[in-house]
């Protein structure tokens, strides 16, 4: 066993010093000021401690990952879906994939309980949840051929409860991006600016795809550059668009925004993945990283205060005007993807199994990339949490709460115990060259707001409506990339459960196939998409809930089957690493599903809400924030879908759980009756690194492929 050098454990003892410091401030601090860079710390200090350490232990003593063993993206390349991909572009795609709306819209929207909450969950959830499940479910999928969550578990917990996953996981995957995109159509509608910079990130990706794959293959820090510089160019030509002619041609509507993304999933969805995919989400990737590491510096440099509380009093009354509930369950629920995401396990067992070159690699994009999604949903937080929370409210506050006029909204937030004058809310707006700020839901605005408030000071007070933009189109970027891959992803669950029944859907590049899951995937998460751009009680504010459970639901069944497996596979011992989290899981999502369903609050339950309003239908009544009849036909409609989906959700859940504890105690019993569904060993003749910096043992390795190669390809004189 290697023993650590003085030189780590002096540098170890400092992280873990610093981040105890972030702990300690934030924990004791009372009725003071308190800075922002204390959570910064408290959350790199853990994240360095949970990858050097517990990350490698499950890598090396729990799953055991082999070097020597070839991948499904050699054993099966096709250049379409698999595909041996550089861990560096890998990487930049799996982060980008998985980091959607959730680690950005989540702990915006649940600052309204205060700091504290948000700052615990997501730092404790993502490094002994979220990111062990990422890595385990990628670890698996590799190991059977890249197939999908649903699939793994239909063959390794059963027909009936891997069929009550494979359909729980294929409708929750519709939700989730039909909400995905909804965020995308809030921070774009009637934005030229923002419009413009991410539709030029399309043909650059495009680019850079032809770029690696034709005219200077494996040239990647060639393509970075010029990907980088033609991003800025679009972001900075993005405002000259806004003051030219050309605005009212990317000035557009939400309804034209939900034909144009239906449009674009529905094509990236069926492209090769060396195209488009892959290159866009590298791309977006530098942005994400580099934005974040600048926001963090920022942070360290301008040393802002937090001025939401700690702890507010929605989290115990739970009558919050962005959303309605206590703090326990629902602060879990909101913030779903930086902790813990179900949806990323769609990804870790979709698109990036196919494409790792070694298991060696699963540490580093299976683990990394989700504390690198941690760290993005703390900058949220902070960014939420430094502005003053007058604001915060008035912009995450539906319009039926807050009214349409800075007069309204000033003395709607009034009534919630915080203070901003109807000028100061004007100027607010002015300042980031908005015609208004208000109702502007969806977390992406208040993000950019908080943004814009850190960067403008490093800039001497300036370029606030630049870096209001900017952070805008940064968080476009965030989940459009999570939206195309999750299409990606959704067509091959939908294959998979079509293969049962019709045996070429199960050949994931077979061109039929991909083209009718395409369309039929897109179809449907356009629609979740249409009713929550065409919802009267405010579309993000209706639907997040809804987004937060089936999300954490989704994650129960990946933290199901990945205890099944390791149970299956000989490794009882260490079935505590996702067990303990499935437990808590199951505990606060269940609730949260009971309380969506047959809370008497009509906040709060869908079907009470429901009744509310038929009642007032059937009396001839209007209520707010409804205007028309048809508006109250909506909500009807809309509370009923999400009632009834809420409460089949959280069943097919239940038999996934009481199935997969079937499994694993048959298996205690008789551990010969047990099969598992792993493909065969085949020998890897790739040399590739585990990490982004190759160690010196790696360096060898990598030159005497090379040298290989060389003798392979001489020709006799």
């Amino acid at each position: 066993m290697r023993t650590a050098n003085p030189r780590s454990i002096v540098i170890w003892t400092l992280v873990a010093l610093v981040g105890a410091a972030g702990w300690t401030v934030l924990a004791l601090s009372r009725d003071e000021e308190v800075s922002a860079a204390w959570m910064v710390a408290a959350a790199l200090g853990s994240y360095a401690i949970a990858y050097r350490f517990y990350s490698k232990f499950i890598v090396d003593r729990v799953l055991k990952v082999d070097k020597k063993r070839a991948t499904p993206a050699e054993r099966l390349n096709n250049g379409i879906d698999f595909h041996p991909t550089d861990r560096r572009v890998l990487l930049g795609h799996h982060f980008a994939a998985i980091a959607g709306a959730g680690p950005l819209v989540g702990p915006v929207l649940a600052a309204q309980m205060g700091y504290l909450p948000g700052t615990i969950w997501i730092i404790v959830g993502v490094i002994f949840a979220g990111a062990v499940q990422d890595m385990v479910v990628l670890f698996f999928s590799t190991r059977r051929d890249g197939k999908s969550l649903g699939q793994m578990a239909r063959e390794e917990i059963g027909p009936f409860g891997g069929a009550a996953a494979l359909l729980a996981a294929f409708a929750i995957m519709i939700i989730l991006l039909g909400v995905l995109a909804l965020v995308i159509v809030n921070a774009l509608a009637d934005s030229p600016w923002g419009t413009f910079s991410i539709a030029m990130t399309i043909p650059i990706a495009l680019f850079m795809g032809f770029y690696l794959r034709i005219l200077r293959p494996g040239r990647v820090s060639e393509v970075s550059l010029i990907g980088i510089t033609l991003l800025l160019i679009a972001l900075v030509a993005g405002r000259w668009v806004a003051e030219s002619s050309l605005a009212d041609t990317f000035t557009l509507a939400p309804s034209t925004l939900v034909i144009w993304l239906v449009a674009y999933g529905f094509i990236a969805s069926i492209l090769p993945v060396w195209m488009l995919l892959a290159p866009r989400d590298y791309l977006s990737t530098f942005m994400k990283i580099g934005t974040i590491l600048l926001l963090a510096l920022g942070v360290v440099i301008t040393l802002p205060t937090l001025k939401m509380d700690p702890v507010t009093d929605f989290a115990s009354r739970g009558d919050g005007p962005v959303f309605a509930g206590s703090l326990f369950p629902f602060v879990f629920i909101t913030i779903a993807c930086g902790a813990l995401s179900g949806f990323h396990a769609l990804i870790s067992s979709g698109t990036t199994p196919k494409m790792v070159q070694k298991e060696t690699q699963i540490r580093m994009i299976g683990y990394g990339s989700m504390l690198m999604e941690s760290a993005v949903a703390i900058m949220a937080l902070v960014a939420a949490s430094i502005i003053d929370p007058g604001l915060y409210f008035a912009m995450n506050a539906p319009a039926g709460v807050i009214g349409d006029n800075v007069q309204a909204a000033s003395q709607a937030v009034a009534g919630f115990g915080y203070s901003i004058s109807p000028e100061d809310l004007a100027q607010a707006a002015k300042n980031v060259e908005e015609s208004s700020l208000l109702s502007r839901t969806g977390g992406a605005p208040t993000l950019a707001i908080g943004v814009s408030e850190i960067f403008s000071k490093v800039t001497g007070g300036s370029m606030r409506a630049f870096w209001y933009h900017f952070a805008i189109m940064f968080e476009a970027l965030f989940i459009l990339t999570a939206l195309d891959a999750g299409t990606r992803v959704g067509r091959f669950m939908l294959q998979d459960m079509l293969g049962n029944v019709y045996k070429p859907f199960k050949k994931v590049s077979w061109k039929p196939g991909l083209v009718i899951t395409s369309a039929i995937v897109t179809g449907l998460w356009g629609y979740f998409l249409w009713v929550g751009v065409h919802e009267p009680l405010g579309g993000i504010n209706q639907l997040f809930p809804i987004f937060g459970i089936s999300n954490q639901l989704l994650a129960a069944v990946a933290l199901a089957v990945c205890t099944t497996l390791l149970v299956k596979s000989g490794r009882l011992k260490w079935a505590w690493i996702t067990g303990i989290p499935l437990a808590w899981d199951a505990t606060v999502t269940l609730t949260a599903s009971w309380q969506k369903v047959f809370s008497s609050d009509p906040r709060v339950g869908f079907f009470k809400q429901r009744s509310i309003y038929q009642d007032a239908i059937d009396d001839g009544k209007i209520l707010p924030p409804a205007k028309s009849m048809d508006d109250m036909h909506t909500v009807v409609t809309n509370s009923t879908v999400d009632g009834v989906l809420s409460a089949a959700l959280a069943l097919l859940i239940v038999i996934v759980i009481a199935d997969a504890a079937r499994i694993c105690v048959k298996h205690v019993r008789n551990p010969q009756s047990s099969k598992l569904s792993e493909a065969e060993y085949v020998e890897s003749k790739l040399t590739a690194p585990a990490g982004l910096i190759p160690t010196q043992e790696e360096k060898a390795e990598l030159a005497a492929a090379e040298a290989r190669a060389a003798d392979d390809v001489q020709v006799p004189s």
